[in-house]
């Protein structure tokens, strides 16, 4: 029916104005300490390494007067096999490593010129350094450097996280 228009219901309302912007929907994401944003996140794992890139941020954070967020990241292991099908399903394994790192770091009498927050999560190291620093604003990532043939031959987490960063990220050797 050529020219015929189709009459709108009474009871139909308007649910936008077609004229207006569209609301964005906050997305769902741990709250953060206010205190904490725009702070130093610094991958932290009990090494000599994580220790010398946490006595960096430590000083980094001191200097700029923000937070200190550490971050932990727990193992997570492969319940199959890669056989090239179907990329292998993963499973948090129960890691006390941040219990005990959490323990050392609250008698750490050089944490005490700064505020600081232990983090833990479980999964990427990379992704999830870059997620904290998302989520918190982060001016910079700190880690250090892997030594070994382990990082020779997968990469260094320090590298990986590098090229794929947001923000800056400062490797400490």
């Amino acid at each position: 029916m050529a020219g015929h228009e189709i009459p709108e219901p009474a009871d139909r309302k308007q649910v936008a104005d077609p004229g207006s912007e569209p609301l964005t929907v906050e997305e769902s994401r741990p709250s953060c300490d206010p205190a904490f944003r725009h702070g130093v996140v610094v991958g932290f794992d009990g090494s000599m390494s994580s220790e010398r890139a946490l006595a960096y941020a430590i000083g980094m954070a001191h200097r700029h007067s923000s937070g200190l967020i550490i971050v932990h990241v727990a193992n997570r292991l492969p319940t199959t096999v890669w056989a090239g099908c179907e990329p292998p399903v993963f499973v948090d394994v129960p890691d006390h490593r941040t219990e005990v790192l959490g323990l050392e770091l609250a008698c750490a009498e050089y944490l005490a010129e700064v505020p600081w927050v232990l983090v833990e999560r479980g999964g990427d190291i990379c992704h999830e350094l870059e997620e904290v620093g998302r989520e918190y604003s982060a001016d910079a990532i700190v880690v250090g450097s892997t030594h070994g043939i382990v990082g020779r031959i997968f990469g260094s987490v320090a590298g990986r996280l590098a090229r794929r960063a947001q923000r800056p990220v400062i490797v400490i050797p």
